[in-house]
């Protein structure tokens, strides 16, 4: 079992007006060796109330579940005997009611441009490959948003 930890870290600033809602929404997220600025979601709270510059939940969710599919995925690829040289993922969430009515990511498009040294994936071993990572990726596993992987192809394809 592993565990993983983060640390958030907020203040009121002065002349702030908490009770009115009038405050700002900046603070830090800290990891075991590096912290990152983050506030809410400009979409949530307004560009006022929000810190340009830092990132918000949503936003973190969408990365993570693209990274995570990224890792799984150029250790499936490897597995398979394919040498990947580069992974660009042009990630996107949604953020709309579910059933119930609720606020949420309910579904995240995950759009890699991949490129391999040597022999590229036909289109059935990618989608298997995709299939494999989605599979096994922790935080695809970990929660219930719809995830769509949708690869690029490259333009000498």
């Amino acid at each position: 079992m592993a565990v993983y930890r983060a640390r958030i870290d907020w203040t009121l600033e002065e002349g702030a007006d908490f009770p009115n809602g009038r405050y700002s929404r900046g603070h830090t997220v800290a990891f075991e060796q590096h912290a990152v600025p983050a506030t809410a979601s400009r979409h949530v709270v307004g560009k006022k109330w929000a810190v340009e510059g830092a990132v918000d939940p949503e936003e973190m969710l969408v990365a993570s579940l693209s990274s995570c599919h990224m890792l799984t995925f150029l250790h499936m690829a490897r597995l398979e005997g394919f040498a990947v040289t580069r992974y660009v993922d042009a990630a996107e969430g949604v953020m709309e009611k579910n059933a119930e009515g609720r606020l949420a990511i309910t579904r995240v498009v995950l759009r890699p441009l991949i490129t391999y040294a040597g022999r590229r994936p036909t289109p059935e071993e990618a989608d298997h490959l995709h299939h494999l990572a989605h599979e096994e990726c922790f935080i695809a596993n970990s929660v219930k948003t719809e995830i769509v992987v949708e690869e690029v192809q490259p333009a000498d394809a």
